[in-house]
């Protein structure tokens, strides 16, 4: 009887969450074969090798989902205690990129051998976990002004500013409109959030200004064009994508390109056009356009939906856990995937400016697949927690059944 009185020290899994997270994997490791290979096996520089970018992004994925299933058996309350040596590690890479070579208008990436790592990517999760951690911990004194909310946002806007300094303006966008999401889920006051995103907006026209300003003053030179007039030209393409084609609208004439030729039934797997030194970055930035033109309407709305239910079921498992620390650093990981998945496909789609940002687990990056799997195995380990009531609920009326049998067998023996 004793040991069929031991209840179970943690839950399962969230079987359905897992499955999507490797499907979704696994269909973007076809889809960067799709979009890469008619480029690189007619490429020295490739080695002629149409799986260089497939096999990458396999080991990337490798990595990922070992990662994964690591932080997938580590009780996530653990992260309250190990995310802060990580935390301050992304903050020094942080602090030394902007050092780097530009690419784009931007320095984002340190380069070790032939490896690049995105410190931005790390940062991201773990301000994630150190605004869960510390709204967690405060509890209702988030709601003081002074005391809970301001040393919050001085958090936020510390990494932001750093992220600006590549500039990296979209993913400072992602990193303040996910700890929105977190600080809204923790229970802020809607006065102060409010007032947030006005000084946020004043705070961004001044700065806009003084560059506009200084570029008048001193403009830059071609060779030496600055990170802001890079953003503008975006936004400029954005508005009117014929004023400049050949130049800074070319990708997005090709992406709605791409879009337009897939119809409603797409060419067909492999058969995309634009993919075919057209469209720049087709395996990265522009891998949801592919998508479009391959698979059409159809393809791309189921794809569209098994995404959205994949959000949902992250979201729902987050806020079944029990733990305030663990709902919102889940919230606030589902929340970062479908902020970043909206930028990325409302930028290809001319819904927003494009940003340059990567599709989740689609698009082709170690950084990215890397550290969003790892990501996932904190929000399965919440899953297994959210599921641990439930077990022992089903645990405890099996040993009462089992003790109540017992009992009668007892009393019969005794009659007898």
């Amino acid at each position: 009887m004793k040991d069929s009185q031991e209840r179970p020290r943690r839950g399962t899994p969230d079987f359905q969450l897992l499955i999507l997270t490797l499907l979704l994997v696994g269909f973007g490791i076809v889809m960067v074969f799709s979009s890469s290979s008619s480029v690189t096996q007619f490429s020295e520089k490739f080695n002629y090798n149409p799986f260089y970018f497939t096999k990458k992004q396999i080991i990337f994925a490798g990595v990922g989902i070992f990662g994964m299933f690591i932080t997938m058996n580590i009780p996530y309350e653990k992260f309250r205690k190990l995310f802060a040596q990580v935390f301050i590690l992304a903050i020094i890479l942080l602090m030394i990129v902007p050092f780097m070579n530009k690419i784009n208008g931007a320095s984002s990436w340190l380069q070790i051998g032939s490896f690049g790592i995105q410190p931005t990517e790390l940062a991201k999760i773990t301000t994630i976990m150190y605004l869960a951690a510390l709204i967690s911990k405060k509890g209702e004194r988030f709601r003081d002004l002074r005391t809970g909310y301001i040393p919050v946002m001085v958090i936020v806007g510390f990494v932001a500013g750093l992220i600006m300094l590549q500039p990296d303006l979209g993913s400072c966008m992602i990193l303040v409109a996910t700890a929105g999401l977190i600080i809204l889920a923790g229970g802020a006051n809607m006065k102060h959030i409010l007032g947030s995103i006005a000084l946020l907006i004043f705070g961004a026209s001044i700065v806009m200004g003084i560059g506009a300003l200084w570029n008048k003053i001193s403009p830059p030179t071609v060779t030496a064009e600055s990170g802001s007039q890079y953003q503008l030209a975006r936004i400029k393409a954005y508005i009117d994508p014929w004023e400049d084609p050949q130049h800074t609208s070319y990708n997005l004439i090709q992406s709605l390109t791409a879009m337009g030729h897939g119809g409603v039934t797409g060419t067909g797997f492999g058969q995309g056009i634009q993919k075919l030194h057209y469209l720049p970055n087709a395996y990265n930035d522009f891998i949801f356009s592919v998508i479009g033109e391959e698979f059409g309407f159809i393809g791309t709305l189921l794809f569209l939906l098994f995404y959205l239910y994949f959000i949902w079921r992250g979201l729902l498992v987050s806020l079944r856990c029990s733990s305030a620390f663990g709902t919102l650093m889940g919230v606030g990981i589902m929340g970062l995937i479908a902020i970043q998945s909206f930028i990325n496909i409302g930028g290809v789609t001319r819904t927003i400016p494009i940003t340059g940002i990567t599709l989740p687990f689609i698009s082709y990056g170690g950084s990215s697949l890397i550290v969003m799997l790892v990501a996932m195995g904190i929000v399965l380990s919440i899953s297994r927690e959210s599921s641990l009531p439930a077990k022992q609920e089903r645990t405890k009326s099996v040993v009462v059944k089992e003790e109540s049998v017992f009992e009668r067998n007892n009393r019969r023996n005794r009659h007898m």
